[in-house]
């Protein structure tokens, strides 16, 4: 008895697909609906491959710019600024102020929120956690810098007002800002947890904030820099190397903020939801 046409099948391993032939092969491949799923299912499968592989090369020239970024001014710094101290020096106590709020409101705070868009193939809890450790490691360090910077100020011989240039007032905003979205997203999202209708209410106002915060973290740390270089830097105009490597820093700063910006937002990279989500993931995720 003959084999049934649609009995039949070849499969080719190079091109990783499924072909169904009659029997005499006269007639060519049968055009079913099991082949043009199955190509259908492995265009998705190359598709987010490509994306993923799209991701991980902006990712990682990202993130190398950012981790750049923070041994410049810790290079600065120890070059240029004499080194860190604590009370007993507030001039160099001061330097902690740049280096914790490069290190963590710009590069923990972007490996923070980028976290499940890095990890979109891990399971959700985890990159919850994750996201949610290098948040509070960017604001522990984030309110080490502020008192550095207030002791800088009040201990010094002739003390230095507080809470008068547009960088200070916008640096103290977005860390305000920003320990107030920490707080909800740990109330909603952690412990205790608010109910699921509620939690697809907060994500998407959480999401907004969170990428508006870090685009203050940005502006935050880019007037920070020019505001150091003008009070600190005595010959500045004449374009000194200290100056070309401050303004080098701030260039790497507004980079770095546009690629992760561009991270966040892009809709090909965004998470797919998982069998352990409870709810509907928004854009970021």
């Amino acid at each position: 008895m003959p084999m049934p046409n649609y009995l039949k099948i070849v499969i080719d391993n190079t091109f990783n697909k499924t072909t169904y032939y009659d029997n005499n092969h006269s007639k060519g491949p049968i055009q079913s609906n099991a082949v043009i799923s199955i190509n259908k299912g492995n265009m998705e499968a190359r598709a987010e491959h490509q994306r993923t592989k799209q991701y991980q090369t902006i990712y990682t020239f990202a993130t190398s710019i950012g981790v750049g970024l923070v041994i410049l001014i810790l290079f600065w710094i120890l070059y240029f600024r004499n080194g860190f101290a604590w009370q007993s020096n507030p001039s160099l106590e001061f330097n902690w102020h740049p280096f914790l709020m490069t290190l963590g409101m710009l590069f923990l705070y972007s490996q923070g929120i980028l976290a499940y868009r890095t990890g979109r193939r891990f399971e959700k809890k985890p990159l919850k956690l994750a996201h949610a450790v290098l948040n509070f490691s960017a604001f522990v360090l984030s309110v080490i810098g502020l008192k550095a910077a207030f002791d800088s100020h009040n201990l010094s011989s002739k003390p230095i007002p507080n809470l008068y240039t547009l960088h200070s007032w916008i640096g103290l905003a977005t860390v305000i800002i920003f320990a107030t979205q920490f707080l909800i997203g740990f109330t909603s999202f952690l412990y205790p947890g608010l109910s699921q209708s509620l939690r697809k209410a907060v994500l998407p106002v959480h999401v907004s904030f969170g990428t508006g915060c870090f685009t203050l973290a940005v502006v935050a740390v880019v007037t920070g820099l020019l505001e150091k270089a003008v009070f600190a830097i005595e010959d500045y105009s004449a374009r000194s190397s200290e100056g070309v490597l401050v303004n080098i820093a701030g260039l790497a700063a507004a980079l770095y903020g546009l690629l992760v910006l561009y991270l966040l937002n892009e809709p090909d990279y965004k998470r797919t939801a998982s069998g352990d989500d409870q709810i509907v993931l928004d854009r970021s995720e």
